[in-house]
């Protein structure tokens, strides 16, 4: 009990990604590029889906709502790791621990939910043109969006309290470069068999089946463009889904790697890896692949860069 409030009071240590000093200011050079392509690239998409009435559709709604998550999620972490690279001291508080664990987890969550709509959003298009608009109409945007946003933040409710109930007696040094769960349990003097059972089940409901089930829309897409479109069509249509698979597996499959892998294959220096994919690459170039292609935000960006230029003149 008094490890526990001792740790509780001088809150933790995060030891970060290196201690050299030159591989510091590579990473701090690195993320900052990053964070800023992430706010810059998400920001455009909001304002260009905001200012362009042909992007008032589902797919921009639910892009939208990505791009915002995005700045979230990379926001929670990315200012902290800039922070704590070119600091001595690398210390967070217990309140600010939870609260970045908090937001990592109901951003982290929401955004697999919403890859699964956005999915879905995709296949009513391409394989039921017909009967789209009743499908996906303005209130079913706002519904599964809504489910998105709400999971998220509702499931990390119970994971984050769970998490900090524990005693962290053996040490306040934590080995990562934020505060997430897995580096958390080997703090604790206590069984975290709970815990880990929950976060597996957790996982498994959401990662596994939004994963799924944007496998499955993807199939479903892929099949119908092979039977209904031109041979020359085909080429771009297989191109831009290839894209948005890959960022998809790059993001669901790290997550799962991180939260469902046996405890035996923890490897401190694998998850760091693991885990900037998905806080710091994938926020990058989620609009970079779904949005920066097409030609209407193209276009945008365009004319709002050349209004600006000439109002300047």
């Amino acid at each position: 009990m008094d490890s526990r409030n001792q740790t509780s009071r001088r809150g933790f240590i995060l030891l970060g990604l290196s201690d050299d000093p030159y591989l510091q200011i590579i990473f701090f050079v690195i993320f900052l590029v990053m964070y800023m392509s992430t706010l810059s690239g998400n920001a455009v998409l909001i304002v260009g889906a905001r200012i362009n009435t042909k992007l008032h559709t589902p797919m921009y709604f639910f892009l939208s709502n990505l791009s915002m998550i995005d700045i979230g999620f990379s926001s929670t972490i990315v200012p902290k790791i800039l922070i704590n690279t070119l600091s001595k001291d690398r210390s967070i508080s217990l309140v600010g621990c939870a609260l970045q664990m908090y937001f990592h987890m109901a951003l982290g969550a929401a955004e697999c939910i919403l890859l699964a709509v956005m999915a879905y959003d995709r296949f009513a298009a391409i394989c039921k043109p017909l009967h789209y608009q009743t499908i996906i109409n303005h209130k079913m945007c706002i519904g599964l969006a809504s489910i998105a946003w709400g999971m998220g933040f509702g499931g990390a409710c119970v994971h984050v309290p769970l998490t900090f109930q524990l005693p962290f007696c053996k040490s306040h040094h934590v080995n990562h470069f934020f505060c997430e769960m897995p580096p958390f349990f080997k703090l604790s003097c206590k069984d975290t068999h709970l815990n880990e059972t929950v976060m597996y089940v957790a996982a498994q409901i959401i990662i596994l089946c939004a994963f799924f089930l944007t496998l499955i829309s993807y199939i479903r897409i892929i099949s119908t463009i092979f039977k209904t479109i031109s041979a020359q069509r085909r080429e771009k249509a297989f191109s831009t889904c290839a894209s948005h698979l890959t960022v998809v597996s790059m993001y669901y499959g790290t997550i799962i790697f991180m939260y469902l892998k046996p405890r035996s294959a923890n490897s401190p220096k694998i998850d760091k890896v693991v885990s900037l994919v998905y806080t710091a690459v994938t926020p990058m170039l989620n609009p970079v692949i779904y949005s920066m292609r097409n030609k209407d935000v193209k276009d945008t960006i365009k004319i709002k860069l050349f209004r600006c230029s000439n109002g300047k003149q």
